[in-house]
């Protein structure tokens, strides 16, 4: 099993789910850094990833080889994170047959309406919990 973790910016998000997905998961379980920017992959892979990779190329090349595809919605919105997620890699990674578990955050500018606003370490025990579902 592949999951990767795309975050951008400063890496803060993908920070946190790379930590709580490598001491709740099997060591078997490949984690893969993918950052819209250096900062984002450096932190990720520190966290505890076993791989990382850095930009437009490496997200869409790694979107459909993975098995699972986590990080906040705004990684499946065009110019999101500042512009750091170009609409090529919002197309690749919204059309990769990878199962996705989004953390629903409105830094994007998008609200989906339904949900009620959770602190990140709540949404991120439910991404890890969601996780877990699907590896089993």
């Amino acid at each position: 099993m592949r999951i990767a973790i795309i975050d951008g910016q400063g890496g803060g998000i993908g920070k946190h789910i790379t930590e709580k997905l490598r001491r709740e998961l099997p060591e078997h379980i490949d984690l893969l850094a993918l950052g819209t920017n250096a900062l984002a992959t450096s932190v990720m892979l520190r966290a505890g990833a076993n791989e990382g990779a850095t930009g437009e190329s490496a997200v869409i090349y790694n979107a459909g080889k993975v098995d699972l595809i986590v990080g906040p919605i705004s990684i499946i919105v065009p110019n999101a994170m500042l512009g750091e997620l170009s609409p090529a890699m919002a197309v690749a990674i919204a059309s990769s047959p990878a199962h996705k578990i989004l953390l629903p955050l409105h830094r994007s500018g998008i609200e989906i309406v339904g949900l009620k606003p959770e602190p990140l370490p709540h949404l991120i025990e439910e991404l890890v919990r969601r996780v877990k579902e699907f590896i089993a």
